[in-house]
């Protein structure tokens, strides 16, 4: 889809990590590098925090020290008298091995730590509305009936809403189901945006999602609180919005009347564009209104389509990270500068040289030759629709450089981490806009099951990049900061805390059983070092949780969910890059849940986990706590009939952390009797036996003989 703005936005529907929080915005290649700021005055000044500098460089050399010495004593292993040694090799190596990936993706993660900044920013600095660049919004959904059209919906109207002048404002809704329900509840959208927009404006309302607005129960009109004028309005446009979702329903429901299934219809069909509605007046006074625009990619089951990567070419066609070359793309609610996407085309000296490079589009090559001026936006607003459907047909990138070079790039489902890595590699930098109020209000998973699909989706993508020829620490070096490659590194090798996670859940716990010692004696000196590393790691996670306005309680969900993540979405997503590493398994995405559920809200609301999953995600944690809970029964009486309570106690304290910390799960296979409960169903009682079974068995016979 042509469209020739400097600046465009890309808010993500259907990808926000948290329940309700503030989108980061990142803005790439603001500046390049060597290029002068034309402005005397910056819009933002960068603060070192000096404190939390030192602070975080302290932990670092005292945790690293530990690390050194850990090292040291398992290397001495191998130097001992085979006949002597207390354990045997094959446990050893396998803990070992666990501690090495460990430590190796803690090394990576304190680059984030180096040098942490924050910004202050000067709004009333910025230029006249007639010099800001205009701004292209791109709104992505892929599925009705997982992601709420009225939701959807409601981010169209916050960002129509934008304090941006509207003439400058383009909004495209990037619909890759092409779903006629989005396309219908467009026209339904605009139509109360007439009212909305001049309600926002006049009253200066700051939270500009309808929904969010009106769910609040103070009137929030600022200077015209208490105001007869601002309440009687406020009244007509909530009678408005109520209007509106009932026409979103009536929407949805002639769709569904109708026989349609938007699902066949998602993978097979020709590219939609419409203008959805052009400059106009408003019915309540003189407000224009931002240019609307629905698209949907052609799609053919025989053509490759890129996920969301395809289609947001088809329409162009972090704190400690903001301390080095800037934060890494997350997803959504960043903008970007149009020019960073169109990597090295300045080059091409002619036209058929373009083609090659960006495709066949006249019209596109036009634009990539000019600067964008009032003439060029109106010729954007009124190109032919032959050859936007050219741009959005799905044969277009077909023998050019889109996904490789321009645009955003292809091969991972994570192609936001992708192309920003790339744009960092080239020169671009990347600012953090991290402001006091929320810009930007989003829908999360509040069940375990879809946070376990999105977080195998996202690892596996993670790994591809690690495992490509794109790998940060061999990339990455050569054209960035070492300290910014180790960022995207430890982005990228996440998933890999699965093998030590899994390994440490039950080496352990095996020999804790058998009476082999893993761990030094209280006595020796050693046994602190590795006190210190575990409580080292958790005490900086624990401050950094409080120092964000996080609390205890906030704390041990992290960690509770880090256990369950790894074992899991971590395993299944490093399980499936490997697989399409190889060419065994394609790679594969399916939007979120998002449709609120009455029984899972109210699960959130009491802090209960809603364990309504497959067994595929339930029964690893099942037979990993089997196992951890009896092997420390059977530890704790082996302790006190032979009583070597000294050699065996990091063991005991690490099955004890596992299972305290895991308490939810055993809470929901045991004592809960509602809905969100482990039902003790016959595959999953059977499975997760035969499971931690055949590892017992397994791995207790290879400890006695190795």
């Amino acid at each position: 889809m042509y469209c020739g703005h400097d600046l465009l936005s890309i808010i993500y529907f259907n990808e926000l990590e948290k329940e309700i929080e503030s989108l980061n915005l990142y803005t790439i290649g603001t500046w390049k590098e060597g290029r002068k700021m034309e402005e005397t005055l910056p819009l933002s000044v960068s603060h070192v925090n000096k404190s939390l500098v030192l602070t975080n460089r302290l932990y670092m050399l005292l945790h690293f020290t530990a690390l050194c010495f850990l090292v040291y004593y398992r290397l001495c292993f191998f130097f001992q008298d085979p006949q002597t040694r207390e354990a045997p090799l094959f446990p050893w190596l396998l803990v070992f091995a666990s501690e090495i990936i460990l430590s190796f993706i803690w090394i990576l993660d304190q680059a984030f730590r180096w040098h942490p900044i924050s910004r202050t920013v000067f709004p009333e600095r910025l230029p006249q509305d007639h010099n800001l660049p205009p701004l292209d919004v791109f709104i992505c959904t892929a599925d009705p009936t997982k992601e709420p059209t009225l939701d959807v919906m409601n981010t169209l109207l916050s960002a129509m809403a934008l304090d941006y002048p509207p003439e400058k404002l383009h909004l495209y809704v990037s619909d890759d189901g092409g779903s006629p329900v989005t396309l219908n509840a467009m026209k339904e959208a605009s139509k109360f945006a007439r009212w909305w927009l001049p309600f926002c404006t006049r009253y200066r309302i700051e939270c500009r999602c309808p929904k969010a607005y009106f769910s609040i129960s103070e009137s929030h009109g600022g200077d015209f609180d208490g105001s007869f004028e601002f309440l009687a309005d406020k009244k007509m446009i909530k009678e408005k919005y109520e209007a509106f979702e009932e026409g979103i329903k009536r929407v949805k429901e002639d769709q569904d009347n109708s026989g349609d299934t938007t699902v066949k219809r998602g993978q097979n069909h020709p590219p939609v564009i419409e203008v959805i509605q052009e400059n106009s007046c408003s019915e309540i006074e003189q407000v224009k209104l931002p240019f609307l625009v629905y698209v949907s990619r052609e799609k053919k089951p025989s053509q490759p389509h890129h996920f969301k990567a395809g289609a947001l070419n088809a329409l162009v066609l972090w704190q400690g990270m903001d301390g080095l070359m800037g934060p890494v793309l997350s997803g959504t609610g960043f903008y970007m500068k149009r020019e960073s996407l169109y990597g090295n085309y300045k080059i091409k000296d002619t036209d058929l040289e373009l083609q090659q490079y960006v495709g066949k589009s006249n019209e596109f090559i036009k634009s990539l030759n000019q600067n964008c001026t009032t003439d060029s936006v109106t010729v954007g607003r009124t190109l032919p629709l032959k050859e936007t459907l050219l741009l959005a047909s799905c044969d277009y990138e077909i023998g050019t450089q889109w996904g490789k070079e321009v645009g955003f790039l292809y091969g991972t489902v994570c192609e936001d981490v992708h192309t920003g890595f790339i744009l960092n590699c080239n020169g671009w930098n990347s600012v953090l806009c991290d402001p006091p109020e929320a810009q930007f209000l989003g829908n999360s998973t509040t069940n375990l099951n879809d946070l376990l699909v999105q977080g195998t989706r996202w690892y596996c993508g993670l790994l591809d990049i690690g495992l490509s020829r794109f790998c940060p620490l061999i990339c990455g070096p050569l054209r960035m900061s070492l300290l910014q490659s180790l960022c995207y590194a430890q982005l990228t090798y996440f998933p890999l805390y699965c093998l030590p996670l899994w390994c440490l859940a039950i080496v352990p716990q095996l020999c804790l059983l058998s009476g082999i010692p893993l761990y030094p004696k209280v006595s020796d000196p050693f046994f602190f070092i590795f006190l210190f590393i575990p409580l080292s790691a958790l005490t900086k996670h624990l401050s950094e949780v409080l120092s964000t306005g996080g609390t205890f309680r906030k704390w041990i969900i992290e960690q509770r969910i880090w256990m369950i993540v790894s074992i899991t979405s971590h395993l299944y997503g490093c399980l499936d890059a490997i697989l399409k590493k190889f060419g065994l398994k394609d790679a594969s995405f399916l939007p979120t849940n998002k449709v609120e559920d009455e029984e899972q809200t109210r699960l959130y609301q009491m802090d209960k986990y809603d364990f309504r999953t497959s067994n595929m995600f339930l029964v690893p944690m099942v037979a990993l706590i089997t196992i951890n809970i009896s092997c420390f029964i059977g530890g704790i009486y082996r302790v006190v009939s032979v009583g070597n309570w000294d050699q065996m106690f990091m063991q005991l304290l690490l099955t004890s952390h596992i299972i305290v910390f895991n308490y939810p799960i055993i809470e929901g296979l045991l004592i809960r009797k509602d809905v969100g409960r482990i039902y003790p169903s016959l595959p999953l009682v059977i499975t997760s036996n035969i499971l931690a079974t055949t590892i017992t068995c397994t791995l207790y016979s290879l400890l006695k003989k190795v």
